[in-house]
């Protein structure tokens, strides 16, 4: 499926879809993940139509036991180069302007 030339709606849409999907195949009502998740009915439609909050997507993910999907919807992009350079340079311990004169004076 190409996201990119589909409009935001479409792209809720066929997400509800595919919420609606994985309800049906855990063979579980509407009803029953209102009630099991404490939200309202008509948040389990909305969110199957494409426009439900992210608290309410959170929460049937977590009561259709799939909250492991949500690595796969947008993976964790981890720490950049660029960031991982700078923690780096402040981690890195450097010697007090005493110490380094005394290597360059020893005092035999």
């Amino acid at each position: 499926m190409d996201y990119k030339v589909m409009t935001d709606g479409a792209i809720a849409e066929e997400l509800g879809a595919r919420f609606k999907k994985l309800r049906l195949r855990k063979n579980i009502t509407q009803a029953a993940i209102a009630e099991r998740t404490l939200l309202s009915l008509n948040a389990i439609k909305a969110l199957e139509a494409g426009k439900g909050k992210l608290s309410t997507m959170i929460a049937v993910l977590r009561e259709l036991d799939a909250l492991d999907s949500l690595d796969n919807f947008l993976p964790d992009p981890g720490v950049s180069p660029l960031q991982l350079a700078k923690m780096q340079g402040r981690q890195r311990q450097r010697a007090s302007r005493k110490a380094a004169k005394k290597r360059e004076n020893p005092e035999w």
